[in-house]
């Protein structure tokens, strides 16, 4: 009878040498996202199964740079300010506004994404407002008499400069006015002289981030009482014949006070954009003037 050699059973599974030893799966836990000062910080950890004692957690950290703006709008329910609070808005830029009016009372979808404070600035408390902000931008301004236009034009914008200089807001931006070619006798009004004096103290206490805006007639819808004036009927038509003429009238420019008649106005929505521009641009910083302004609208919109 023939005889059979023994053998040991073949395993069907393939042998894998040992310097390639598969570990069992990974099981990864979800990221766990931080937010500090202004940076993301993404842990993921990730833990092998089974019986090895040499099981190990690896934890890869991630950090992302992302500054978060948040700006307080100073007048933020007035024609230029509620322009700017629109704008930033739209560019995902948190806002809050300080007015004497508080909120608006108009319907529009932007007004729901604004934190609306009514305050006065020579009242207000501060810490409701400034803490946390990375700008504070002023339309702070008006007509009166001489008293009232240094106080509202001139002392509101230097005591809020000074407030967010002691709370360490890194940038201040100021809406003033285009001098007009007015001369300087002509300039000693409260309205003026409160702009100026404004000027010159972001200029001081901000030197390397304020901002100054000199923007002349600003047109748009401009809403009073429930009722919308269109500015822009007015403000189109001089922007276009001033634009196609330059080049003949610029030789009158010279002239004392011609820019009363001569400097083009300035959309709303420009101002506010060139506001968005030095939000977000940290290198714009000093007076701007109205075809500055316009130039730093159009970085925004390209």
């Amino acid at each position: 009878m023939a005889s059979f050699l023994t053998l040991p059973a073949i395993s069907t599974r393939p042998i894998i040498p040992s310097a390639f030893y598969l570990k069992r799966p990974i099981f990864q836990s979800p990221p766990t996202l931080h937010f500090k000062q202004n940076r993301f910080f993404v842990s993921s950890s990730s833990a092998e199964t089974g019986y090895r004692e040499d099981s190990r957690s690896n934890t890869i950290d991630v950090v992302a740079d992302i500054k978060s703006e948040r700006i307080v709008v100073l007048g933020g329910s007035g024609f230029v300010g509620s322009a700017i609070c629109k704008a930033a808005v739209s560019k995902g830029i948190e806002v809050t506004s300080l007015s004497r009016s508080g909120r608006p009372t108009y319907p529009d979808a932007w007004v729901d994404q604004v934190t609306w404070v009514a305050g006065d600035v020579f009242y207000v408390n501060w810490d409701e407002v400034l803490v946390g902000a990375t700008a504070v931008v002023s339309t702070l301004g008006g007509f009166g008499n001489e008293e009232q236009m240094k106080k509202i034009n001139g002392e509101a914008n230097v005591v809020a400069v000074n407030a967010a200089k002691e709370y360490g807001i890194p940038k201040f931006i100021f809406i003033s006015v285009h001098d007009y070619n007015i001369p300087s006798f002509l300039l000693s009004s409260g309205y003026f002289t409160g702009k100026r004096k404004a000027e010159s103290e972001v200029l001081s206490k901000y030197p390397s981030s304020g901002i100054v805006l000199r923007p002349g007639f600003i047109y748009g819808k401009r809403r009073v009482d429930g009722f919308e004036i269109p500015l822009d009927l007015v403000g189109v038509p001089a922007e276009r014949f001033l634009k196609a003429t330059e080049n003949f009238i610029k030789p009158l420019s010279s002239l004392p006070a011609s820019d009363i008649f001569l400097a083009p106005p300035v959309s709303v929505d420009d101002v506010a954009l060139a506001v968005i521009n030095g939000v977000l641009d940290d290198d714009f910083f000093g007076i701007f003037t109205i075809d500055q302004i316009k130039e730093a609208a159009e970085k925004v919109r390209a």
